[in-house]
């Protein structure tokens, strides 16, 4: 007789999970600069593509490197940490890696790209281009994705024909609101466990994420930490959706719970 295999839940795709963690912003450094420490944005924005708009403080040894280069641009690496909603032992869910290289575009261009950054993502701190700041841009080559589904290589144009998952700028605030006010719905969802964990004394059952697939929870027990993906009866999409698949997931078909809107 054949070995049975598990069949793993569903999760959204690699690019959509790599869009998603660029959506909601997380950790920014740049490395790889050539210089012997990160360098930290001041603000940064990712564009579908993985190109990157990248405020830096004057004072980077950075600048000074790009325009010291033959080519105007130095080769970098733009390392996204995605954290988790909720103050956890382990709070890097996942990371992102944009590889590239960067460039200071002329002031006129540096100004179009602030605006649209602001369009897109309002910062009180886009102010300081040219007051002690200076915007670069990140071309991408290539990018990696790191996290509880595994490790994927991603092209530019994955990137850019992938959208990021419908909940993923709503979830802090939806999983914070749940831990929160709701915890006996972690205590229902326990049940779904895996046995061992399920058995673990001493074990907290935390919010890690949320997506169209499902649901990420982290155990946190004595013996360390563990990730569990739950997979919704039916693919949610919007928070209506959400609310009602929780429900069910807890289960009980009436109950939606709050907070997700």
């Amino acid at each position: 007789m054949g070995q049975t295999r598990l069949r793993r839940p569903p999760a959204p795709a690699d690019a959509e999970r790599a869009r998603s963690v660029a959506a909601r912003g997380g950790d920014a450094a740049l490395v790889g600069t050539g210089g012997p420490e990160p360098v930290v944005p001041i603000v940064h924005h990712v564009h579908a593509d993985g190109s990157a708009v990248l405020l830096i403080d004057d004072d980077s040894p950075l600048l000074a490197g790009i325009r010291e280069s033959e080519r105007a641009e130095l080769p970098a690496m733009l390392e996204l940490a995605d954290r988790a909603p909720v103050d956890l032992r382990e709070p890097i869910r996942a990371l992102l890696w944009i590889s590239g290289w960067v460039r200071i575009p002329d002031p006129a261009t540096a100004r179009r790209a602030a605006m649209q950054v602001a369009d897109a993502a309002p910062h009180h701190r886009l102010l300081d281009l040219g007051h002690g700041a200076t915007l670069v841009k990140l071309t991408p080559s290539s990018a990696v994705l790191a996290d509880a589904e595994g490790t994927a290589a991603l092209a530019p144009v994955d990137l850019a024909a992938a959208r990021p998952d419908p909940f993923c700028r709503m979830e802090d605030r939806w999983l914070s609101h749940l831990e929160e006010a709701h915890p006996e719905v972690f205590d229902a969802l326990a049940r779904h466990l895996p046995a061992p964990l399920r058995h673990t004394l001493g074990a907290r059952i935390r919010p890690l994420g949320v997506d169209r697939c499902g649901l990420r929870l982290r155990v946190e027990a004595p013996n360390g930490d563990h990730d569990v993906r739950l997979a919704w009866p039916t693919e949610a999409t919007t928070a209506e959706e959400l609310r009602t698949q929780l429900g069910l997931l807890v289960g009980c078909p009436f109950r939606q719970v709050d907070g997700a809107a």
